[in-house]
C-alpha cells in the first residue's frame, strides 16, 4: 500500500466541512474539540489566530473561520 498526497485546498474544505458540521453537534468547545481529535484534527492557537490542523504531524490546514470562534 502507497501513501499519496493529497491536494492541500481539498483537505482544506473537505476538514472546514466536518468541523462546521461537528461544530452544530456539539454542546459545547470541549466537546467539540473532543470530536474532532477522533478524526484527527485539532484547532491550534498561533500568533495570528486559531488554525485548524492534524493531529498526527502537526500540519496546519487552514485558519479557523471567525463564525466558529
Amino acid at each position: 500500500m502507497s501513501y499519496m498526497q493529497a491536494d492541500t485546498e481539498f483537505d482544506a474544505i473537505k476538514a472546514l466541512e466536518l468541523i462546521t458540521r461537528e461544530r452544530e453537534m456539539s454542546l459545547s468547545t470541549r466537546e467539540w474539540k473532543h470530536r474532532l481529535a477522533g478524526y484527527g484534527y485539532s484547532i491550534r492557537d498561533t500568533d495570528h489566530g486559531p488554525v485548524v490542523a492534524m493531529l498526527l504531524g502537526g500540519h496546519e490546514l487552514c485558519d479557523l473561520p471567525e463564525r466558529l470562534h
